[in-house]
This record gives C-alpha cells, sequence and structure tokens, in this order.
C-alpha cells in the first residue's frame, strides 16, 4: 500500500478550491507576466532616450549585446514572483508548495540534481558533435578558437549570465512544469494530461523552428514534468534546465553570439536526438538517487490545510483521554463554566464530594471553601478549636462545642443574626453572625488533594452523613439552637 500523502500535481487542490481558482490563477500569470514585461521594456525605451542609444533597422534601441540579452533574459525570469503570487492571492495557499511537496524549494536535493545535470549535458554536447561529424554536419557544432572574443568580453558576458541565466530558466519550470501541471492536476488525479499539455505548450513557447527541435522541446517537456511529479518538486527539472542554458549561453558569450536568436526549437535531428536520449537518462538517474536518499516524494495532509486564524485558542492534539468521555457534568450543560449552583451541579454519583480521609477535611484552622454558590460553613469555636469535619452537601452543620469562653454570655447570638428555623437550600446568611463578618480561614499551603469517595448515592438532605462523627451527649449542647443547613 502507498504512504499516504499527497502528489505533487494535486497541491493546488486545496480546502479553499474551487473550479474558478486555477482559472483565474492562470489569467493573473500571463497578465502579470504582460504587466510586467511591458513596465520593464518601458524602463528601458526611457533609457534608451536618454541616453541616446542608437537603433536597430526596426527602429528598436541597441544597447549591445550583452545589454539585450540581459534585458530578453529578465523579462522571463519575472515570472518567478507572478506565480508565487498567483498561488498565494488567489488559490490562497502556500507559495513554497509550487515548489516542492514539503512546501519550499529542496536545496540539498538541488544541489544533487546540479551535479548531475552537469555530466549530462556536457554528454549532450559530446554526444551531439559525434554524431553531426558521423553525419557529414560537424561544421554546425563547430567552435573555431577564430570566433573567441576575448577574456573581458567574455568575462561580462559570463557574469551576466549567471546572475540572470539560472532565474530565467527556473521561471521557465515554475510555470510550465509547477503551475500548469497544478493548475490541471486541481481538476484530474491521473498527472499524464497535465503534463502533456503543460510539455506541448512549452515548446510552442520557444516558438516554430524546425520539426526535430519541437519534438526535441517535447520530449523534454514529457520527461521533466513526469520527473516533478515523481520526486514531488521542480529541483531536478531546474536543475537540468539551469546548467543547459548556462552552458548555451556560455558558448554564446564566448563566441560573440548572445544576441542569436537560435534556441533547441532550431537543432537539427542529430542534436534532437541525443538531446531526447540525454533527458531520459538523467531522469533514470536522478529517480535511482531519490530511492537511495528516501527523498520526500508525497505532501501531508497538514501542508495545505487552511490556516487558523490570529488569536485562536490552540486545537489539543487528540489522544488518550481527549476528549474526555461522556458522562455525568460532561461536557457542562448550557452556556458558562462553572456551571452555576444548582440541579446537575455538583454531579450526582461517585467521586464528588470525596471521602473523609487523609487530605480532607483540611488540617486544623485550615477552613474549607464552600462550593460556588454555598454560604460559608459556620466558623470554629473562639479558642480556635475545629468544630469538627465540614458538612456534605445539603447537610446540617453542628452548632458549636462547649469550651472555653464558649457559648458567649447573655445577648448571644443577636437578635435576628441567626434564622428561626432551617434555611432554604442555596440561601446565604444575612447577617453577622459573630461580632463581625465572617473571614474564611486560609487554606494551609500546598494543594488539597481528595480521597475518592467509594460508589453510590450522595447521602440525603435529613439524613446523617455515614461516618460523620457524632457529637458526644456529655457536651452539653448536641441538639441545642437551630441547625442551619448548607444549602445547594
Amino acid at each position: 500500500m502507498p504512504p499516504p500523502g499527497i502528489a505533487y500535481h494535486r497541491l493546488a487542490r486545496t480546502a479553499r478550491h474551487r473550479w474558478w481558482r486555477p482559472v483565474l490563477g492562470t489569467l493573473l500569470v500571463l497578465g502579470g507576466l504582460l504587466a510586467l514585461n511591458c513596465l520593464l521594456f518601458a524602463v528601458a525605451e526611457a533609457v534608451s532616450l536618454l541616453t541616446d542609444a542608437p537603433r536597430d533597422a526596426d527602429g528598436w534601441y541597441d544597447f549591445g549585446p550583452i545589454p539585450d540579452t540581459a534585458l530578453l533574459v529578465l523579462s522571463i525570469a519575472v515570472a518567478l514572483p507572478v506565480v508565487y503570487f498567483a498561488a498565494w492571492a488567489v488559490q490562497r495557499r502556500r507559495p513554497g508548495t509550487v515548489s516542492s511537496v514539503t512546501g519550499r524549494l529542496r536545496w540539498r536535493w538541488l544541489g544533487v540534481c546540479v551535479l548531475v545535470a552537469v555530466p549530462a549535458v556536457g554528454a549532450l554536447l559530446l554526444g551531439a558533435s559525434a554524431l553531426a561529424a558521423a553525419t557529414g554536419a560537424g561544421d554546425d557544432f563547430e567552435l573555431t578558437l577564430g570566433g573567441w572574443v576575448g577574456w573581458p568580453v567574455f568575462l561580462a558576458g559570463m557574469a551576466m549570465v549567471l546572475l540572470l541565466v539560472p532565474f530565467q530558466a527556473a521561471a521557465e519550470e515554475y510555470v510550465f512544469r509547477g503551475w500548469l501541471v497544478q493548475a490541471i492536476g486541481a481538476f484530474l488525479r491521473n498527472p499524464w494530461p497535465a503534463i502533456g499539455v503543460q510539455a506541448v505548450l512549452f515548446a510552442a513557447a520557444h516558438g516554430w523552428g524546425t520539426t526535430w527541435g519541437f519534438a526535441s522541446l517535447t520530449v523534454m517537456g514529457v520527461v521533466t514534468g513526469w520527473l516533478t511529479v515523481r520526486t514531488g518538486g521542480l529541483e531536478a527539472a531546474v536543475a537540468l534546465h539551469v546548467v543547459n542554458n548556462v552552458v548555451a549561453f556560455g558558448f554564446s558569450a564566448a563566441t560573440g553570439t548572445l544576441e542569436a536568436d537560435e534556441t533547441l526549437a532550431d537543432a537539427p535531428w542529430q542534436l534532437a536526438v541525443v538531446d531526447s536520449v540525454v533527458s531520459v537518462g538523467f531522469a533514470l538517474v536522478v529517480l535511482w538517487l531519490a530511492g537511495r536518499r528516501g527523498l520526500v516524494t508525497l505532501a501531508s495532509p497538514a501542508l495545505l490545510a487552511v490556516p487558523v486564524p490570529a488569536g485562536a485558542p490552540p486545537v489539543p492534539a487528540f489522544g488518550p483521554g481527549y476528549p474526555p468521555a461522556s458522562g455525568p457534568g460532561y461536557p457542562p450543560a448550557g452556556g458558562g463554566y462553572p456551571p452555576a449552583s444548582g440541579p446537575g451541579y455538583p454531579p450526582a454519583g461517585g467521586g464528588y464530594p470525596p471521602a473523609f480521609g487523609a487530605g480532607y477535611p483540611p488540617a486544623a484552622g485550615g477552613g474549607y471553601p464552600p462550593l460556588p454558590g454555598q454560604p460559608y460553613p459556620w466558623p470554629a469555636g473562639q479558642q480556635g478549636a475545629p468544630v469538627g469535619p465540614p458538612p456534605l452537601p445539603g447537610q446540617h452543620y453542628p452548632w458549636p462545642v462547649q469550651g472555653s469562653g464558649w457559648p458567649p454570655g447573655p445577648g448571644w447570638p443577636p437578635p435576628g443574626s441567626v434564622p428561626s428555623g432551617p434555611m432554604p437550600p442555596g440561601s446565604v446568611l444575612s447577617g453577622p453572625v459573630l461580632s463581625g463578618p465572617v473571614s474564611p480561614a486560609p487554606m494551609p499551603p500546598g494543594p488539597v488533594s481528595p480521597a475518592p469517595m467509594p460508589p453510590g448515592p450522595v447521602p440525603p438532605v435529613d439524613g446523617p452523613a455515614p461516618g460523620a462523627p457524632r457529637r458526644p451527649a456529655e457536651a452539653g449542647n448536641a441538639d441545642a439552637g437551630p441547625d442551619l443547613p448548607v444549602g445547594h
């Protein structure tokens, strides 16, 4: 079974894909390239007027072989930012997904492909020359020393070639093997229609020279398109195209033919045949190296995920314990959390409230905070003696024990400070109980570790808590005074 992932030609089909996005993006690429070229040549025309540059027979400015070639190369290279912008603005995806299935250009893999492309282009030149010599067409490939332009001119020309030609060659790959393959692949799962269409358009973009030249360019487009899909990125195609163009422009710079109009579209059959064989051989070697290196050729679905808006809370990863199992108290009913005190809170059943034991109730003098919406329990004795464990929800709090200074003298409790009967559930004391407001004792340092409650329902309101301590009869006031219920 193949590993899960998304093939390169399907990277334009994101969650935001609509049928019109690839169409509109293609129009934007064409329109943007045309607009930038108009701007570029308008600037060149303005410079020619300011510098009074000479004109050729057709009335165009003539800056010289190197500047004119640089302008032509730059007019193609500007397609690179246009493709990136179209992917981001129209298809709403990462522009780096045009480069590869990792969302970026894999520079190390690009370097490996360049090392394979250099001997491949060398084999192309030697093979084409040998075949031409064997068929009597050697003059078409001969480079004589008489055509040498000299080191100053050659170095100036090579500087321009090394600076601009890699961007020109890469731009062609990003338009044809990148944008067009993914634009068509957004509609079709099979990559071959996209590979075939872009290959024919690639050959047509170089003009019509010879039938052999057109066929050679088509074969190159098919091989590099297939190689792009199989390796999951443009690196191999860019490497072969860049090395081929740099070598071709380098020979033109050495012989003073930078302004020549000939391209591979004008190639004779000898060059076309050898070029096709070398392209296939290059692809096979690159695929073998990709397998040896374990190259990633499929994209992770997360690469095409819609970005989370800024400020949105992070989503927890799914795993053991998340999301929690459905049960009493989860998820909380209604809006807000924690829920208000009332039916359903605290949840009925085992585990709440915790059983009496280690860690519960808190140590003497610590106090225990009430549940949300409940009154604070009756305070301890005046001498700080605890009055026993806190009651369970719904049970009465015991009257404080007798001791030194307790109960107080006549006049206590103040009239009206204690209700004459049981308080309704959920009510809060309406007046002071002692001589001042009730101040709950602070919690002791450290977290409270409740012990789990044994299975069973919470004891009823009117009955005593099982296992709750009983006040001894000799305390003198075990049943004296009204009981104050703790509402819930």
